[in-house]
């Protein structure tokens, strides 16, 4: 290893990997291109461009389909006439896109090709895995539909002699025997497995007849009426390729989503179709070409390969994407494919196989092609794809060229490198008495990196401020021989040299004085400490701050090393920008100038301060040791006079608070009912001995009460300022039937004897009075109410609507979500009506804080500006009964918050939720208010949540198959 702190080491710093014999691969990260070239007698491989395995897999299989393959090549192309060699072709059509995969996948000299001209020409997102099965059919769809237009009939009917048969569905009458036949065309045969072992037993059930009985009877034309009747499938004719499809996806009913059979089904190599086919008159034995299998437990996720078995020689192959794998002896081999399913889960045991027979639990299509005696057909490439195949040839061959010159290349400067690092390694160390060059160690380590060329030597970093080498930088550096350093700087550049002459004497001598007045402080912090315990008599003393006298020996320390920091950051790239070195030293003087001693007991004015509890006196014997390190610290000997305006302020101050509680005593004599909110009226239940009331601000008569309770730390409130409850016009913004329900809490009713007191102790601004007129012995249902000054119709239209968008238009507010169990119904209302006691402790805990703590849209929703006197989320409420309650939702048990933005979807929502309850989305049921949320893709603010709602969850139960959690999760 290593030594750091020694600048004479030179082990360990990257040179064993030059030491020795070294293997020339080592030399360079190229991979040998020839590794990129086809086999002979290979196929070639297909590139997965992220999820696009499934495609690969039915790219080689249709590949291996040669009367496809000569079809598509007879297909007429817009560049039949051939492709100016400056331009790259572009396939047009999904037949040529098809046509050109073919002829590469052909005679292509690479190892594999890649695909995503035709992927991309399909639109397919390559990030995502599709259905195979269902990708199969809309291709064979689509690929019909476009040969369609063909002339030639080989190629327009191709689709259909390869892959389409014909079954009838036929319903037979049991009463008079008709036979009703719908003939319908198929392209593969779509096979339950579930509960069966064998394919044949698939086939049987697929042809299997079924009753019609019950409502499910059959409308009989010659009867003329319901009939109980049979229908089944008889297979009419069969294709020359018969794809089969296993049903191994499924849709889950308990979860709502497709899940994997990871059943066991056996199939044989030689599949006779006679018995099942209606006219038993002809040959219908089918051999195995291909077996498509999807590794993976989960229907959402996985890995596709294809078995396809080579018509011409009749070898099987496994097309894994690029990689392609023989298999021996003619066969096909499944049993690896078995074995990757996962191994946690209790799978049922592989069923033992006979000779020319196979089972799996992965595979989901099988192809059989009927057996044939000609010889198999021989397909050549058209001239004008060859042409284009031999132009990728050559291009491949130009890069494997380049590759293999940039092999050789980067070998030659390996072996250039290496020769280097063997002589001057050994000549790298400095003998005794010769001359030297530090060199940074980090430099050297890139030389001997073989990974990196070195850039120029850069010692800049390790300079101090007189320009030679920093004393604390030697741990960085190396001392190398003189004749090294001379090969470094001719080769690479750089500096500045730093030899023998480059050790700074200023520094070190500095660095000398410094550790001096470190060891002197100690004994002068032990001198300081027995003064201090001396009695100080008469005169001779002088004032000290308290927190000056705990932390000076800390603040000299400081001191003593400012200078040497300062040296070091006198380099700016040291330790990076200069900028930023110039910002934090400024900061830093900034905390220093904070912390200067004996300025804690200087008063704003500059003079001493009056409070005597944050300092002491001190004999002059200690003060001259501490004037030694702190010989700009203000001096107050003990004979002076505390500052003269500080002493009128605070007598004021006493003056002033005299008169506050003076106050704040006739104020609650004057108000008492009010300050203790007792014996209020009620506009719910108009009192009967007035005809009118008063109205002022809830917010007055909370910040009244403030300073009535704490006259000395709360400001005497001066106005009643109602205008905050009047619109621009003048006119009031409140209904008389709001006022007794949802804007109850933003007023507060004053009897007319506590109105008289009110405006001879405060400034009134506007008078709002509700009058109530009634005739005598009239129906009590005719009283009238009327508001002086009247109700703004337009401004109380416009707070509604405001009020409504703030409640549609929130972000990061709080809902909470309550977990039923057991059907068991919770109370709306439940929460803030559990304790009343403690929601009046809670308002106490608010006015005990500070002032612009106690209410939370002042901290939170406004950021430090004064909150809007009217504002919905107004916590405290007057009720009828005169209980002050919190209307701020407090959790009850099961319950738990969450923070949500108008603008998310219910099923980001149920995905919050999923992490809080561990409650799968579609197990959840939410309803807020006795209403279903169902929507998922609706905004919480459309849907009606509004902050502080109560959402309740009912989950179902859980499911025991947990890999569905997994697939959501996908």
């Amino acid at each position: 290893r290593n030594c750091r702190g020694n600048p004479n080491c030179l082990v360990g710093i990257g040179e064993h990997v030059w030491l020795g014999e070294i293997d020339e691969n080592s030399f360079h990260n190229i991979d040998d291109p020839n590794c990129e070239r086809r086999k002979k007698n290979a196929f070639v491989g297909l590139t997965n461009l992220g999820a696009t395995c499934y495609v690969n897999t039915f790219l080689q299989m249709w590949f291996l389909n040669l009367e496809l393959r000569q079809a598509l090549y007879l297909c007429p192309s817009a560049c039949g006439d051939g492709v100016p060699k400056d331009t790259d072709y572009e396939p047009q059509t999904i037949c040529e896109h098809l046509q050109y995969l073919f002829a590469l996948l052909q005679n292509s000299k690479r190892r594999y090709i890649d695909p995503s001209g035709f992927v991309k020409a399909l639109g397919l997102d390559t990030g995502q895995q599709q259905d195979a099965q269902e990708f199969s059919k809309l291709f064979m769809s689509l690929l019909e539909d476009t040969l369609s237009k063909q002339k030639n009939p080989d190629v327009r009917n191709i689709v259909q002699k390869q892959f389409c048969g014909e079954y009838a569905y036929v319903t037979v009458c049991n009463q008079c025997g008709r036979e009703s036949k719908l003939v319908s065309k198929f392209y593969e045969l779509e096979l339950n497995i579930q509960g069966h072992k064998q394919l044949t037993d698939c086939i049987t059930e697929f042809l299997k007849e079924e009753k019609l009985e019950g409502d499910n009877r059959y409308f009989c034309e010659t009867c003329q009426s319901k009939q109980n009747a049979t229908r089944k499938i008889r297979l009419l004719s069969l294709p020359c390729t018969l794809n089969l499809q296993l049903m191994r996806f499924v849709f889950d009913r308990q979860t709502g989503h497709k899940k994997k059979l990871n059943t066991y089904i056996g199939f044989s190599e030689l599949l006779d179709m006679e018995p099942f086919m209606e006219q038993k008159n002809g040959v219908h034995v089918y051999e195995l070409s291909a077996v498509l299998i999807h590794r993976g437990v989960s229907a959402y996720s996985g890995h596709y390969i294809a078995h396809v078995k080579d018509p011409q020689t009749g070898e099987w192959y496994k097309f894994n994407d690029e990689d392609i794998e023989k298999m021996e002896g003619k066969k096909l081999q499944l049993g690896i494919e078995e074995d990757l399913a996962e191994p946690s889960k209790s799978q049922s045991r592989k069923p033992k196989c006979g000779k020319g027979t196979h089972c799996s639990r992965n595979a989901y299509m099988l192809v059989y092609r009927l057996q044939a005696r000609e010889k198999s057909l021989s397909v050549e490439v058209p001239a004008f794809l060859q042409e284009l195949v031999e132009r990728d040839n050559c291009k491949f061959e130009e890069w494997c060229n380049e590759m293999a010159e940039m092999r050789k290349q980067s070998v030659a400067r390996g072996k250039i490198k290496h020769e280097e690092v063997k002589e001057l390694y050994q000549r790298l160390p400095a003998e005794a008495g010769s001359p030297y060059d530090f060199i940074s160690l980090e430099w050297l380590q890139k030389w001997l990196d073989e990974s990196t060329p070195p850039k120029p030597i850069d010692n800049t970093a390790c300079l101090c401020s007189h320009g030679k080498l920093h004393p604390d930088k030697i741990s960085l550096m190396k001392r190398i021989s003189e004749y090294v350093a001379d090969f470094f700087y001719r080769r690479y550049g750089g500096g500045p040299r730093l030899n023998v002459k480059a050790l700074c004497k200023d520094c070190v001598v500095e660095r000398c004085r410094i550790l001096r007045l470190k060891n002197q402080l100690n004994e002068d912090y032990k001198t300081v400490t027995n003064l201090l315990k001396m009695t100080v008599k008469g005169n001779d003393g002088f004032w000290v701050g308290k927190a000056s006298l705990r932390s000076w020996r800390q603040l000299a320390l400081e001191q003593l090393n400012e200078q040497d920091e300062d040296a070091e950051h006198s380099n700016g790239k040291m330790n990076g920008n200069a900028q930023n070195k110039d910002e934090s030293n400024e900061e830093k003087r900034e905390e220093e100038e904070e912390l200067n001693f004996n300025e804690d007991i200087v008063c704003p004015h500059g003079d001493l301060c009056i409070s005597e509890n944050e300092r002491r006196v001190v004999s002059k014997e200690a003060w001259e040791k501490l004037k030694q390190y702190f010989p700009k610290a203000p001096e107050f000997p003990n004979n002076k006079e505390c500052c003269s305006q500080c002493k009128i302020l605070e007598r004021e101050g006493e003056e002033n608070e005299a008169l506050h509680k003076m106050m704040a005593s006739e104020q609650k004599t004057s108000l008492q009912n009010l300050f203790h909110d007792k014996c209020r009226p009620c506009l719910g239940s108009w009192p009967q001995e007035t005809d009118e009331l008063y109205i002022v601000s809830q917010f007055f008569v909370e910040e009244w009460r403030k300073f009535v309770r704490r006259p000395t730390r709360c400001s005497p409130v001066s106005s009643v300022a109602n205008s905050v409850l009047l619109c621009p016009h003048g006119g009031l913004m409140f209904t008389f039937a709001s006022m007794t329900k949802e804007d109850s809490k933003h007023i507060a009713l004053i009897w007319p004897s506590e109105w008289e007191r009110i405006q001879k102790l405060f400034v009134v601004d506007h008078v709002i009075k509700i009058t109530r007129t009634q005739a005598a012995g009239a129906d009590p249902e005719s009283t009238h109410y009327a508001s002086e000054p009247q109700l703004c119709p337009e401004c109380r239209e416009g707070l509604l609507c405001q009020q409504q968008r703030d409640l549609r238009e929130y972000t990061q507010a709080t809902i909470y979500i309550h977990k039923v169990v057991d059907n068991k119904k919770v109370m709306k209302d439940a929460a803030p009506e559990l304790n009343v006691s403690s929601s009046e402790a809670e308002e106490e805990r608010e006015e005990n804080k500070p002032e612009g703590e106690q209410d939370p849209d002042f901290n939170q929703a406004n950021g430090g500006t004064k909150r809007q006197k009217l504002s919905h989320q107004s916590y405290i409420t007057y009720q009828k009964q005169g209980i002050r309650r919190s209307t701020r939702h407090r959790k009850v048990r099961g319950e738990k918050a969450l923070l949500v933005s108008a603008n998310q979807t219910l099923k980001e929502l149920k995905i919050q939720i999923m992490h809080a309850f561990s409650v799968a989305p579609f197990d959840q049921n939410l309803s807020l208010d006795g209403k279903i949320l169902s929507d998922d893709t609706a905004t919480l603010g459309s849907l009606g949540v509004i902050p502080e709602s109560v959402i309740l969850l009912k989950a179902d139960e859980p499911i025991a198959d947990y890999a569905a959690m997994d697939d959501v999760m996908q």
